[in-house]
């Protein structure tokens, strides 16, 4: 049996995640092993320290929890337990799937539970891998079940008249401060009052890819990957344009686009 279960916990918001750990503290069986402040730190966390359970906040800025676990190799899974806010559709999905999930603001003896099931799963490989399977039915669920219709163009207002741009045209979408500037295969661009967060949402994910914290880019427009020093890319666009790729994002160019 497993004298001490090792825990990381990932959340954006400081208050969160300090109320979390202080929880796991008062625990004589748990031992804080980490925290992370996003999804990307998350992933670098859970990779380099091995934890047995994670406790992962369902939205972060860049990779949210659900995003993150599925970009990690499945040799490397933790168990997992998802921290949100209620929503209805992450309840559902968690609940159809048997994926263990809390509710903010998280209740000790509701965190015990957790913990003591997180003990019972690794004491039996079998219970283990089934629960680390459940995780990506759990995204499936979650991800069809929130999907709003996806866009095909977007309408730009520009002064006294709107723009209607086609998606399919669409180079890139950078977020600068508030707004966002949509550059086209043409090097028109074009500035919305819109968060990147949403917008990507809208978008075909199957023809967006995110670049890093701040970008969107057409994966049909992508001319070339350079490496850049720290892991990190830089890709260069059918127009010419240049977009800094972060390590997390790279990692997922690699996996799904760059192999023939």
């Amino acid at each position: 049996m497993n004298s001490v279960l090792r825990v990381v916990i990932a959340d954006d918001e400081r208050p969160a995640r300090s109320f979390l750990a202080a929880m796991l503290r008062g625990f004589d069986d748990v031992k804080l092993i980490g925290e992370a402040s996003n999804g990307a730190e998350a992933i670098e966390l859970i990779e380099r320290e091995r934890p047995d359970l994670a406790l992962l906040d369902l939205q972060m800025p860049e990779i949210d929890g659900l995003s993150g676990m599925r970009l990690l190799k499945k040799s490397r899974m933790p168990l997992v337990a998802f921290v949100t806010a209620y929503d209805e559709y992450a309840v559902r999905a968690f609940e159809l799937n048997a994926v263990d999930y809390l509710l903010k603001p998280v209740d000790r003896a509701r965190l015990r539970e957790a913990l003591n099931r997180a003990q019972e799963r690794l004491e039996r490989a079998e219970l283990r891998m089934e629960a680390v399977s459940r995780v990506d039915a759990a995204a499936e669920s979650y991800e069809e079940a929130t999907r709003p219709p996806i866009l095909e163009r977007i309408p730009i207002r520009q002064k006294d008249e709107i723009v209607i741009v086609p998606v399919k045209e669409i180079a890139s979408v950078v977020a600068e401060g508030e707004l966002l500037r949509l550059t086209t295969e043409r090097n028109e661009t074009y500035t919305l009052s819109y968060r990147l967060k949403d917008l990507e949402a809208r978008l075909d994910p199957a023809r967006f890819v995110r670049l890093g914290r701040g970008a969107l880019a057409n994966v049909e427009m992508l001319r070339r990957v350079s490496s850049m020093p720290g892991g990190t890319y830089v890709v260069t666009m059918s127009n010419g344009q240049q977009l800094a790729v972060s390590r997390i994002q790279g990692r997922i160019l690699r996996e799904h686009l760059l192999k023939l």
